[in-house]
């Protein structure tokens, strides 16, 4: 059940949660329902905006959101993932996050390709999805002095988090392979690969 929905302006209403996993649980929820009125769900680490067609959306949209509930469920391996993801695991920091997780290289490898990543939300930059569920030994820090140049393609690790970078980008998040994956493309039909929900799972690829 909802505890903390806020109107954002008069237009807007902003929903408040503890974990990327409800924000993920809402988000389904929200658009199964097709709430009259509403326009947009724009999910983020902790939070769904909610866009509304215009101010008096507020007040009813906030009642049937009471009467809402989300199912907490992993992501279901059984049809296979969304989107596979080839890499290459020759990153940079791929030695420092062996470190600070003691696992051996390989072993690194193996917690990436071996779980199920889901789409939490998107952001930073066009194509960029944070992606969740990931094995729990693979929660690093981001690196203590951010790099100025992040090669298209690079793929990392930061928090409870996985990601690819779309394009040339200064970045923070510990690097640990590398795709051929477009992440973003305006002349698809829908531009990036992944979106909020989406199942990924990374395989890995010889160099």
């Amino acid at each position: 059940m909802l505890s903390t929905v806020r109107e954002y302006g008069d237009q807007a209403l902003l929903l408040e949660f503890g974990s990327t996993a409800e924000v993920l649980a809402w988000t389904a929820a929200i658009r199964d329902a097709d709430l009259l009125g509403v326009v947009d769900i724009v999910p983020a680490s902790r939070t769904v905006l909610l866009k509304l067609a215009g101010p008096r959306y507020l007040a009813p949209t906030r009642q049937r959101l009471g009467k809402l509930r989300a199912d907490h469920r992993d992501p279901v391996d059984a049809a296979g993932p969304d989107v596979v993801i080839d890499v290459v695991y020759d990153g940079a920091d791929l030695d420092a996050v062996a470190e600070l997780t003691g696992l051996s290289r390989a072993q690194v490898v193996a917690a990436h390709t071996g779980s199920l990543w889901q789409v939490g939300f998107g952001g930073f930059a066009p194509g960029f999805a944070y992606l969740v569920g990931g094995d729990p030994r693979l929660q690093v820090p981001r690196r203590a002095e951010p790099r100025t140049r992040v090669p298209a393609g690079a793929v990392a690790l930061a928090g409870e988090f996985s990601g690819v970078y779309p394009r040339e980008t200064p970045g923070g998040w510990q690097l640990i392979g590398r795709t051929d994956a477009v992440m973003w493309d305006i002349n698809r039909d829908q531009p990036a690969l992944l979106v909020p929900g989406m199942t990924v799972r990374f395989q890995e690829k010889m160099a």
